[in-house]
């Protein structure tokens, strides 16, 4: 196992044992390394040219140098019953009334699960900082682990993990803009 694969799996221990509403867990976590990491990278690529998104290229970019990335996310995740009408729904019974949209997360979600998963990054990230690894939470890499099948979760944001002189997750070039397409 590579450093980044040991820090990965504390990140996943992190988000894991994170504090939950309810102390309900519906967070869920994967690691993903080695040939894994160029199907994602490659994935991310694939669904920004099919979709016209902007950036899948340069995070998939990202994701293809890395050395492991974390998903994690939220699978099935009950709301909490408090009818706080959060979500945009007057009562918890309505949001499960509600036909679920699926687009490239699958909705609506209990804000307070929302929550969940935002701790539980948060938990994650910290773990890698105490380790001085340099990461950044993507959106993009939870669509497309999503898409190719590796992980069947309602929502995912990933979180690549590098080990160099300078991070390369922040002060990115636009890829799209440097080629011309």
């Amino acid at each position: 196992m590579n450093p980044l694969e040991m820090v990965a799996q504390l990140m996943a221990l992190s988000a894991s044992t994170a504090p939950k509403s309810k102390g309900e867990d519906f967070v869920q976590t994967l690691v993903v390394s080695g040939e894994g990491l160029a199907d994602l990278a490659k994935a991310m690529e694939q669904y920004g040219r099919q979709s016209g998104k902007g950036h899948f290229d340069r995070d998939g970019a990202n994701v293809a140098t890395s050395g492991a990335v974390l998903l994690v996310g939220l699978a099935k995740a009950a709301p909490c019953g408090l009818d706080c009408g959060a979500c945009g729904f007057a009562t918890c019974k309505e949001l499960l009334k509600h036909t679920s949209v699926e687009v490239e997360f699958k909705g609506p979600v209990c804000a307070y699960r929302l929550l969940d998963l935002g701790i539980a990054l948060g938990s994650a990230v910290k773990t890698a900082s105490l380790h001085n690894v340099d990461n950044r939470i993507m959106y993009r890499v939870g669509v497309a682990a999503r898409r190719m099948g590796l992980v069947d979760w309602d929502l995912v944001l990933g979180v690549p993990l590098s080990a160099s002189g300078k991070s390369p997750y922040f002060d990115r070039k636009d890829l799209a803009a440097e080629t011309g397409a």
